[in-house]
């Protein structure tokens, strides 16, 4: 199975930015289409954003437009999400996910079936 570790996440201010990171020690990501998910106390998970195997499909939700940016580098099996223009809503724990999909990608968390711990992320002055 597919083993996910994220990372980058923190304690930031309004209007500040981050990057988490998501990353595969025992296969590379070549394959597999990664989303972007997050979960604040109280509240349903949102599926953030995604990218496909090759990073052609990228998509994000409407929250997060022009703000988040997803990307990913295959030759170093990590996924990145650059967030910027961070807001106290931002604030959860988020998680990156993993499927076998060869085009696309999908913001729903029941297309994944390799998910990592999460990472917190907290805006707040």
């Amino acid at each position: 199975q597919l083993q996910l570790a994220e990372s980058g996440g923190g304690l930031v201010q309004p209007g500040g930015s981050l990057r988490l990171s998501c990353v595969t020690s025992r296969f590379n990501l070549d394959f597999y289409a990664v989303g972007w998910f997050r979960q604040a106390p109280g509240k349903e998970r949102e599926g953030v954003s995604c990218i496909s195997a090759k990073g052609v499909y990228i998509n994000y939700a409407d929250s997060v437009k022009g703000r988040f940016t997803v990307s990913r580098d295959n030759a170093k099996s990590t996924v990145y999400l650059q967030m910027n223009s961070l807001k106290p809503e931002d604030t959860g724990v988020y998680y990156c996910a993993a499927v076998t999909r060869s085009l696309a990608c999908s913001r729903s968390g029941n297309e994944y079936d390799n998910w990592g711990h999460g990472t917190q992320v907290t805006v707040t002055s």
